[in-house]
C-alpha cells in the first residue's frame, strides 16, 4: 500500500499498480494507437503523396507525433487517467496526493513516455518501475502521478464490539436516544479511520467527539478510559440495542433509571465533526470528567 499522507494527516492507502498489469494495459493501448495510426496514415498519405515526397514525409512525422503522443495525452486528460488498457485492467492514473490528474500531468507523462517507452522499447520504463517502491516510471516521477488499482475487493465493515464487561452495566443504563444521528456517524467514521491518522490527531478528534457524546448521554466516562475506547463502547452499546430491537430480543434489564441527558435548544451553534454539522448542547466547556485534547 502507498504511504502517501495528505495535509489532514490521513494516509491515502492507495494500491499501486505493478509492472505486469501496467505492461498488459500498455500493450492494449499501443495496439489501439498504432492501429489507428496505420489506418489514418494510409488514408492521409494517399491524398498528400501527389504533393511530393518531402510533404509526405513531413505529414508522416507530424501524424506520428500527434497520434502516439497527442492522443494518449488527450485520452488521459478527458478520462481522468483511464485509458482503454487501464480501464480493462482496473487501473487509473492519479496525482501523488490521490486526486484526479489534469492536462499538465498527462502532458508530462506523455512526453516522457514517448522517450522511455517508444524510443527505448520500454526498457527504461521497466527498469524505473522495478526500482520504484510504488512502481512509478520516469513519466510518473516527473509528472507527480501514480498508477493505482481501482478494482479492489470490498470487505464489509466489522461490527464494533459491545462495551467490556467491567463497564457494560454502566453503559447499559445510558440514554442514547438524544444523540444525533450525525454524531453517531461521525464517531463510527472516526473509529474506522483511527489506523490511518497520526496518533496526536486521532486523540484530539476522539476527545472532541467523546466530549460531544458525553454532553448528550449525561455521564462521564469511567476513570482512565481513553476517548477512542469511550466512543467505541458507546457505539457498541448502540449496536447491541439495535440488534436486540431488530431480532425481537429485549435488552438485558439493568437496575436503575436511565440517565437523562440535557436537550439541546433550537438553533444551538453547530460544531463540525468529520466534515458534518453536528448540533452541540449549550455550553462550550467540557463537562466534568471529560477529555482534554492535547495542546
Amino acid at each position: 500500500m502507498s504511504q502517501l499522507v495528505t495535509g489532514d494527516a490521513v494516509v491515502l492507502g492507495l494500491r499501486p499498480a505493478r509492472l505486469p498489469s501496467r505492461a498488459m494495459a500498455l500493450v492494449i493501448d499501443l495496439v489501439v494507437v498504432v492501429g489507428g495510426y496505420l489506418l489514418v496514415s494510409v488514408v492521409l498519405l494517399s491524398t498528400v503523396l501527389s504533393l511530393g515526397q518531402a510533404t509526405a514525409d513531413a505529414v508522416s512525422v507530424a501524424l506520428l507525433v500527434l497520434v502516439l503522443v497527442g492522443v494518449p495525452i488527450a485520452v488521459e486528460t478527458l478520462s481522468k487517467g483511464r485509458s482503454l488498457g487501464k480501464l480493462a485492467f482496473g487501473l487509473r492514473v492519479v496525482r501523488a496526493d490521490g486526486g484526479p490528474i489534469r492536462f499538465r500531468h498527462a502532458l508530462v507523462r506523455g512526453a516522457v513516455g514517448f522517450v522511455e517507452i517508444l524510443l527505448t522499447v520500454g526498457s527504461v520504463a521497466c527498469i524505473a518501475s522495478l526500482v520504484s517502491v510504488e512502481g512509478r516510471r520516469l513519466g510518473d516521477v516527473f509528472g507527480g502521478t501514480l498508477v493505482v488499482r481501482e478494482r479492489l475487493p470490498v470487505t464489509a465493515a466489522a461490527p464494533i464490539p459491545p462495551p467490556p464487561p467491567w463497564v457494560a452495566e454502566e453503559f447499559a443504563q445510558l440514554d442514547l436516544s438524544r444523540v444525533p444521528d450525525q454524531l453517531w456517524l461521525a464517531a463510527r467514521q472516526l473509529l474506522g479511520r483511527l489506523g490511518q491518522l497520526h496518533q496526536g490527531v486521532a486523540w484530539s478528534m476522539a476527545a472532541r467527539l467523546a466530549n460531544d457524546m458525553m454532553a448528550y448521554v449525561g455521564s462521564p466516562p469511567p476513570q482512565g478510559m481513553p476517548p477512542a475506547d469511550y466512543l467505541a463502547a458507546l457505539v457498541g452499546e448502540r449496536q447491541r440495542r439495535e440488534a436486540a430491537r431488530v431480532f425481537g430480543e429485549a435488552p438485558a434489564a439493568v437496575a436503575g433509571p436511565p440517565v437523562q441527558a440535557p436537550v439541546p435548544p433550537a438553533g444551538a451553534p453547530p460544531v463540525a465533526a468529520q466534515g458534518r454539522e453536528i448540533p452541540r448542547p449549550p455550553g462550550e466547556a467540557p463537562r466534568a470528567g471529560g477529555f482534554t485534547p492535547p495542546a
